[in-house]
């Protein structure tokens, strides 16, 4: 297992070299979870150091209130308009820069504010860079009402794609089951390999009740991944090169 002290190097690498790609003016949408924290943070130094003139929207509650502590500018999306660049983090990466996200309940306001940008940049340390999505559990965001039947149709969906059986995990923390920003639901899918995403998002995005799924397909540009030694390595989506 990696040292966590070595994780932690690996992604304020990343964190550092994605706050180089922010220019002044930007309008700029803030990413949630591990790494774009460490960004958060790095972002506010350098923005006080330069007198950067910055306007962000925001993933998550949790981002928010980080980034205003900090002194950053937070606005509503809606009021923003459209975005310059996103910055965030993964919980999977593959080669074709597809995206498990949703580790942090987040994934239907990172969707939605990585969809609302020119640009979308990942961040993330080395361990988070696999040959093929799943072995991270597949979250789906589905709303409380009826959720079980929803949970029934998100099975018949994994058995056409010949992935039956495969668990399927209400989200819980201390007992009780995790709430997103919404209010909504979490379930976790335990799908170990996900060989045709775009078909299962397409199953997944049918389905009534099903929210929002963790799965970023064609939308990240750019993966900015950091190394223990503090250099970061970046993968650009082929068809963009």
């Amino acid at each position: 297992m990696t040292d966590p002290a070595t994780i932690d190097l690996s992604k304020d690498a990343a964190a550092r070299a994605a706050v180089a790609l922010v220019e002044n003016g930007m309008k700029l949408g803030l990413g949630t979870g591990s790494t774009a924290k460490i960004f958060v943070d790095r972002l506010a130094e350098r923005v006080h150091d330069e007198g950067m003139d910055l306007r962000c929207a925001s993933t998550s509650k949790a981002t928010a209130d980080q980034a205003r502590k900090l002194g950053l500018v937070v606005e509503e999306l809606d009021d923003l308009g459209w975005l310059d660049l996103t910055i965030d983090g993964a919980d999977e990466v593959d080669p074709d820069l597809n995206l498990i996200k949703g580790g942090g309940a987040a994934h239907l306001r990172e969707k939605i504010v990585a969809t609302a940008s020119d640009r979308m940049v990942v961040v993330a340390d080395q361990g988070k860079v696999v040959e093929c999505l799943g072995k991270f559990k597949l979250p789906v965001e589905v709303i409380p009402f009826g959720w079980k039947s929803t949970r029934t149709h998100i099975e018949r969906a994994l058995a056409e794609l010949e992935m039956e059986g495969r668990p399927i995990i209400l989200r819980e923390r201390d007992g009780n089951p995790v709430l997103t920003d919404e209010s909504n639901l979490i379930l976790d899918l335990a799908l170990e390999e996900i060989r045709d995403p775009h078909g299962l998002a397409r199953q997944l995005s049918s389905i009534a009740g099903v929210v929002e799924h963790g799965l970023f397909l064609n939308i990240c540009s750019l993966a900015i991944i950091g190394r223990p030694d503090g250099s970061v390595v970046e993968l650009l989506r082929e068809d963009l090169e």
